[in-house]
């Protein structure tokens, strides 16, 4: 088996988000992700209006159910807001007015949308305060996941309470700067041995020796993903994710076009688990658990 990437916003100049996604366009990213030895991914939906996440939705859903090539690439569909943080920071790439609080009549067409693909939903758990929409999908079978987020830690153990299970690109969708101790990235950690943390593993999200620290606290609980855009396997150049420019620098990292922020990642998973050899020292087996057996069971064994 190869790379199961639990995270694709777009790869190899395609941008999932693209309101004209063709067939030929999609197929085209799939065939280069297996080119670049990935077995399966999530293609993942963003932040923005409900109608335009939702039609968005509902092209990948159509384009991945009427063509086996796609549907051999693209195991489902993860859909990350409108239920976010909308501070700076936390917020993170989305735009600030798609942002919205939880609203399960919101989350109901979103899940209808995607024709029974629906696999993981990042949302906010403060932005759901009465767990409606967690427990909404949860018992649905999606994975909800905790992202771009500043929950407290008794927001974060409700939110489990009611099904959530997962962190996503933990140590990123949030500010440079926070508090020392009482952090959005230490109360994560603190349920390291109750939900799966996701990691982008590129060395310029995460530095290499803060990354070797977060996995080795996660376990066998950790998960790395690329968050990957449509810059993902080309080089340094100027991109599109959603609404959005992306400029590409010479040291592989997606940029908004001031360089205030990072948005997505240009960096192949294959690339980022030679990262994980050639920086962490990590072996084949711990990397392959990483990238291809952890997502696998946080997807198909470990949901509530």
């Amino acid at each position: 088996m190869g790379y199961f990437d639990i995270q694709v916003n777009g790869y190899a100049g395609v941008d999932f988000n693209s309101d004209s996604l063709s067939a030929a366009s999609l197929r085209s990213a799939c065939e280069a992700l297996r080119r670049d030895g990935v077995d399966s991914i999530l293609a993942t939906i963003i932040t923005e209006h409900p109608d335009a996440m939702v039609a968005r939705i509902g092209r990948i859903a159509e384009l991945r159910n009427s063509d086996p090539a796609i549907a051999g690439m693209i195991a489902g569909i993860h859909v990350e807001g409108p239920f976010i943080s909308p501070r700076d920071g936390f917020r993170g790439a989305h735009p600030l007015d798609a942002v919205r609080k939880a609203d399960v009549d919101i989350a109901g067409k979103i899940f209808n949308a995607c024709k029974g693909l629906l696999r993981v939903f990042t949302l906010a758990p403060e932005q759901d305060p009465e767990n409606k929409v967690t427990k909404f999908f949860s018992t649905r079978g999606v994975l909800v996941s905790a992202g771009h987020t500043d929950a407290s830690r008794e927001q974060i153990a409700g939110a489990i309470s009611c099904g959530l299970g997962m962190f996503t690109h933990l140590g990123n969708g949030c500010p440079m700067e926070l508090p020392r101790h009482d952090n959005i990235i230490q109360r994560a950690l603190s349920f390291a041995r109750e939900i799966w943390l996701c990691f982008i593993a590129d060395g310029v999200h995460i530095p290499h020796f803060v990354l070797r620290n977060y996995l080795e606290l996660a376990g066998e609980k950790a998960i790395v993903t690329t968050d990957a855009m449509s810059a993902a396997g080309l080089g340094p150049g100027r991109y599109r994710l959603s609404r959005w420019d992306v400029v590409v620098g010479g040291d592989g990292a997606a940029r908004s076009p001031d360089d205030s922020h990072l948005v997505g990642s240009a960096m192949p998973l294959r690339t980022a688990a030679g990262e994980l050899a050639g920086k962490l020292g990590f072996d084949q087996k711990r990397i392959i658990q990483l990238t291809d057996v952890a997502p696998r069971e946080a997807l198909y064994h470990g949901r509530r």
